[in-house]
């Protein structure tokens, strides 16, 4: 049950920083609405506090979470971005899935 609600959250960080990142983006790139910045914060400071949630150390919740974040964008770039992953862009986020799952499930010596 662990490890499916660190995964849960981690996914749930990542859409929150990303949201957070694409609005201001939109306004800036796409000439989108400035109100766009509102939910962008918002997002952001939702973002921060999802992080705190883990019960692991802060370090390592953070190294963990950016092979999830990793994951969830190549996601993004394909669902919203609607730009196919390439086989290497699933490779490197397999990859980056393993190391999280090392760094956060292995066994914690001290």
């Amino acid at each position: 049950m662990f490890e499916l609600k660190t995964i849960a959250l981690f996914v749930l960080t990542a859409i929150a920083e990303i949201v957070g990142c694409y609005l201001p983006y939109l306004w800036l790139k796409q000439d989108k609405s400035i109100l766009l910045l509102l939910p962008a914060a918002c997002s952001l400071a939702l973002f921060a506090w999802l992080l705190t949630l883990h019960p692991a150390a802060s370090g390592r919740v953070y190294a963990a979470y950016g092979g999830v974040y990793i994951f969830v964008a190549i996601v993004w770039l394909w669902a919203v971005d609607g730009v196919k992953p390439t086989v290497w862009d699933m490779v490197g986020a397999s990859v980056a899935l393993t190391g999280m799952a090392i760094i956060m499930f292995a066994p914690k010596g001290t």
